[in-house]
């Protein structure tokens, strides 16, 4: 049974590692949860999603965890000798070695990658929503012919109090009709 396979690492090492990826998403984790087992074996190259699976992996992390789905440091052992259980069935060798392939692939790993988070771009979108020519109605108000915006004046409509309805086309025409 591959749970009684020998490990050839330096626990103090590796205990760093197995905490740091403990606590990745979550800073006070004591416990290896599946989803962090995962990302440690993906970060290490050992989850290829050929040989070893996302599925084969919380297959092997539920037989050890059973229904608490968490993982302790020694817990996490017997998972990686399953994990390796199963790639030692498609690759021929035997469980020892692919432990050892494992361990060291994962040895080499020093934290949590986080290059695939999102980046902003300020291009594409984000021009085309701050471009204050292609704005229409009233937010075309809110800025000059430079794009500077022109404050509490185009935010506002003031009152002219000058007699005359806000769309009257005649405005201070009277005047000059009537010679005054």
């Amino acid at each position: 049974m591959a749970a009684n396979a020998e490990f050839n690492w330096d626990n103090a090492d590796v205990k760093k590692k197995w905490d740091a990826f403990t606590k990745f998403g979550a800073a006070t984790a004591t416990e290896m949860t599946g989803k962090n087992f995962d990302k440690w074996l993906k970060d290490a190259g050992v989850l290829d999603n050929k040989t070893i699976t996302g599925t084969m992996t919380g297959i092997a992390f539920s037989k050890v965890t059973g229904p608490k789905k968490k993982a302790t440091f020694d817990e996490t052992k017997k998972v990686l000798a399953f994990v390796a259980e199963d790639r030692a069935k498609k690759s021929q060798k035997s469980i020892q070695d692919e432990l050892d392939a494992i361990t060291e692939k994962l040895a080499k790993l020093e934290a949590p990658s986080v290059g695939g988070a999102a980046k902003t771009n300020a291009g594409g979108v984000y021009s085309r929503l701050t471009d204050h020519t292609k704005y229409t109605g009233a937010h075309k108000e809110r800025f000059d012919a430079e794009g500077k915006g022109k404050g509490k004046s185009g935010r506002d409509d003031t009152a002219e109090n000058t007699g005359y309805v806000g769309a009257y086309k005649n405005k201070d025409t009277y005047d000059k009709a009537h010679g005054k």
